[in-house]
């Protein structure tokens, strides 16, 4: 039940059947009418713009229609108690106990489907992390990857088809560079050389002396005398190495990919080839001449002719080479033939994650995905912004062994999965994020998890008081309840739970998700404190008992709890 809906919808119908009775005129669309949350001064329920929007099309002042529309509302609808019209033309609408009741009602009988938006089906991809497969997954990729985890779950939970992707960066010079790092870590294994360390072509990271030894113990008949020799068969053994560690990095987190795609299979299969060629034929490239880049001194950049792809066409700064001068194919023509590769698998939306440095990068690729499948909204892309990790209000290093970063293994073994998902989603994806180590281990309002977390382990032990297991059905026939404005006031934020799971749907934002639990969570644990002093708003009475009022009260309450918690993917503890 999405009570904002179903207003907005009958609020439509009576504008609708004014229109159509010649006493309102109305726009072209009405995306613009909204039922919304209302400011926390408004003695209200729901709060309605109509009036606002329709003020001008009717040569009218907005208070004027507020107060003509509010009649029309409150006729026949005997859920509401009362309409007040506040400048400059809100309708605010409250609603009678019974309203409550029967919104309880719709919960409980309606099992685990309360918040799920209904819309058509959909098949995404949602590709993430995508990390070139040189060494583990570092805190900023942990970001991206939990991201990319919780949209896919949002839009699951939402009943659309969803496949998530890897893609694996083993095509170009760093791969190179990394094999050459393993040979080398070899080499010294079996033959005491000296790793160079001091080449900063190489990667230096431990990770690299594991990755050696288990290439050694796996593959004993394997002649490391000679890299030209082994080079082909050691990358790929390397790549398989590290994309192991990337597994379970990834799976330390909770997260499985459904797909791993390699860049070398796009580019052996000529998928590369066969996407230029398809631009051609749509006019969509050329050749031409790229200007310097402004952060190139034009004294040291050479304009030469290139195979160039019409970007501009489709919103992007500038066109984008397709193609080098020693006619071998740029990073950009992979990805190109990457995303027809998606596109020819008739997803009917495509979403990427990209970390904050390929920021730059959304025009480009979108313009891309517009040419290839002639939509503007083919394709969505997020980026995860850094993340600087404090502990006691200084920047906080950990074991450099995996490299000159902290890996994701790193910080899950200091805080727990839990921890690490949580508070890398309760900030909005765009921005930085402090990850405050001390905050983290606190039991107090100052840690998000905890709190919430503890708001579900209270309801339990309720349950637990008088026997019942608190994720078993509840089966109480009568809903003649009557809740007191603290109740009623919980119940308001749980009514807000769909339109919460609504817009991070739609905006691709699940960090709203752990915002409004920490919300819902802090009400919970005020009401309950409320307790200590008056006895009537107690949960368990004095004869040990809890009422079908408190246990329907408190199932809703836990069962969003719960439920938004899977979609963040932490546990919820029924003890504590």
């Amino acid at each position: 039940m999405n009570i904002f809906d179903e207003y907005l919808n009958k609020i439509k119908n009576i504008i609708k059947d004014q229109n159509k009775k010649g006493l309102l005129n109305l726009p072209e669309n009405l995306n613009s009418i909204n039922v919304d949350i209302p400011p926390e001064h408004f003695d209200c329920d729901i709060s309605t713009n109509v009036s606002m929007v329709l003020a001008k099309i009717n040569s009218t002042k907005p208070v004027d229609l507020a107060n003509r529309l509010s009649v029309l509302i409150k006729q026949n609808d005997t859920n509401i108690k009362n309409i007040d019209v506040a400048k400059p033309g809100f309708i605010n609408i409250k609603f009678k106990q019974n309203f409550w009741n029967e919104f309880l009602k719709n919960i409980i009988i309606n099992k685990n489907d309360y918040g799920r938006t209904k819309t058509s089906k959909k098949r995404y991809l949602v590709e993430f992390v995508s990390a070139n497969p040189t060494g583990p997954l570092h805190v900023g990729h942990c970001r991206g990857a939990i991201l990319g985890d919780v949209i896919s779950n949002i839009l699951k939970f939402n009943n659309h088809e969803v496949v998530k992707e890897y893609y694996v960066n083993d095509y170009g010079n760093q791969i190179i560079s990394f094999t050459k790092s393993v040979y080398l870590r070899i080499r010294e294994i079996l033959y005491n050389e000296k790793f160079p360390l001091d080449n900063d072509d190489l990667y230096p990271g431990d990770y690299i002396i594991e990755i050696a030894n288990n290439i050694i113990n796996e593959n004993s008949d394997l002649d490391f005398s000679n890299f030209e020799s082994i080079s082909s068969a050691l990358t790929n053994l390397s790549i398989e190495q590290s994309l192991n560690f990337v597994k379970s990095n990834l799976d330390n987190l909770g997260i499985k990919h459904d797909n791993f795609v390699k860049e070398t299979d796009i580019i052996n299969k000529k998928e590369v080839d066969k996407v230029v060629k398809y631009l051609k034929n749509k006019n969509f490239v050329y050749e031409g001449k790229i200007e310097a880049p402004k952060s190139e001194k034009n004294s040291k950049w050479i304009e030469r002719n290139q195979l160039l792809f019409r970007s501009t066409d489709f919103g992007d700064d500038k066109d984008r080479a397709l193609q080098k001068s020693d006619k071998t194919w740029t990073y950009f023509a992979g990805d190109v033939a990457y995303h027809k590769n998606k596109l020819d698998r008739n997803f009917d939306v495509l979403i990427n994650i990209l970390g904050a440095d390929h920021a730059g990068y959304i025009k480009r690729i979108s313009s891309v995905v517009e040419a290839l499948s002639g939509k503007k909204d083919k394709i969505k892309c997020k980026v995860s912004q850094l993340v600087k990790l404090i502990k006691e209000g200084k920047p906080f290093k950990m074991s450099k062994r995996k490299g000159d970063y902290i890996t994701v293994e790193d910080l899950v073994n200091e805080v727990g999965k839990d921890a690490t998902r949580f508070i890398m989603l309760n900030r909005s994806s765009d921005v930085e994020l402090d990850f405050d180590f001390t905050k983290v281990k606190e039991k107090s309002k100052d840690n998000p998890l905890y709190y919430v977390q503890y708001c579900y382990a209270r309801i339990s032990s309720v349950f637990r008081n008088v026997n019942i297991d608190i994720n078993n059905d509840i089966n109480i026939k009568s809903f003649n309840f009557n809740y007191s404005p603290e109740e009623i006031k919980i119940l308001k934020k749980i009514s807000e739970w769909p339109k919460c799971l609504e817009v991070s749907a739609y905006k691709l934002e699940p960090h709203r998700i752990p915002v409004y639990l920490y919300e819902l969570a802090s009400e919970f644990h005020s009401y309950w404190n409320m307790g200590k002093e008056n006895v009537n708003l107690r949960f368990i009475d004095k004869d040990n008992n809890v009422s079908d009022e408190k246990i329907i009260f408190l199932k809703v309450i836990s069962k969003v709890i719960k439920t938004g918690m899977d979609i963040v993917g932490v546990n919820t503890p029924e003890k504590m």
